[in-house]
């Protein structure tokens, strides 16, 4: 990789000037100049600097550090490594605390890692290559044999869905041709884009919500995202709350209201 045109690429990209980017990083714009030109090469503490005041994320940093001539300073690490253990329970405990609302963790490329039970209600019905850990939550979104028949808001939540895969070219590709042409709707959308789903249990009017390990500096736990869906309504937390029991039930071996 040729670093002056990537670092200047990732300048631009953020819409730095070379003064906003040298003041960040503690350093002169006539130096990042010469770095940018290619006649001054600067030293692993200069490029970890840099990568910290673009705020890059941690698989870029690698990538700028190593296109510097230098070793990537961030760890991957396989989930099943032993130091990612708390994680994984901590991944656990927030799943089951956030019942009976589903929730689920993907990876940067939106595979699934884990989910709790409550996201079932929201699968109900898709073909089974399109659940489960390693499939794809942004394809089982628009797919049409996964909630695309069930979406009653297809086209803005269609939309939702493509604009966070920038960095997914072939994926976005793809779902893009499962979309049709639909209109978003003229009525006010209100505060937030709800998941509006049909299932068992009536409309669902769903919210979500993002998180991510802020402190990480581990590549993969940084790019692990905690998507948790909260009801937009009294309704549907009822049916929320209404279908847990009646897994709770099942899984327990008794009839509904016999707890």
């Amino acid at each position: 990789m040729d670093f002056p045109r990537t670092l200047r690429e990732r300048r631009t990209r953020r819409h730095l000037s070379q003064l906003d980017l040298a003041l960040r990083a503690g350093t002169t714009q006539r130096y990042l100049s010469f770095i940018e030109s290619g006649r001054s090469v600067p030293g692993r503490n200069m490029v970890v600097r840099l990568a910290e005041s673009l705020e890059l994320p941690l698989r870029e940093r690698n990538e700028l550090l190593m296109a510097a001539g230098y070793a990537p300073a961030y760890p991957e690490s396989s989930l099943d490594d032993p130091v990612l253990a708390p994680v994984r329970t901590a991944i656990d405990h927030i799943l089951r605390g956030h019942l009976p609302y589903p929730a689920l963790v993907v990876d940067r490329g939106g595979d699934l890692i884990a989910a709790n039970t409550a996201f079932d209600l929201i699968t109900e019905g898709v073909a089974p290559e399109l659940v489960g850990p390693g499939a794809n939550m942004y394809r089982l979104a628009l797919h049409p044999d996964g909630l695309a028949p069930r979406i009653l808001n297809l086209a803005e939540w269609a939309r939702h869905i493509l604009v966070r895969l920038g960095h997914l070219e072939e994926l976005r590709a793809e779902l893009t041709g499962y979309v049709p042409e639909l209109e978003p709707s003229a009525g006010q959308l209100g505060f937030a884009v709800p998941l509006r789903l049909r299932s068992s249990y009536g409309e669902l009017r769903l919210m979500t919500t993002v998180t991510t390990f802020a402190t990480a500096v581990d590549v993969t736990l940084a790019e692990l995202k905690l998507e948790a869906f909260l009801p937009a309504d009294p309704s549907t937390a009822e049916a929320l709350s209404a279908a847990a029991g009646a897994m709770a039930c099942a899984a327990a071996g008794q009839e509904p209201g016999n707890m």
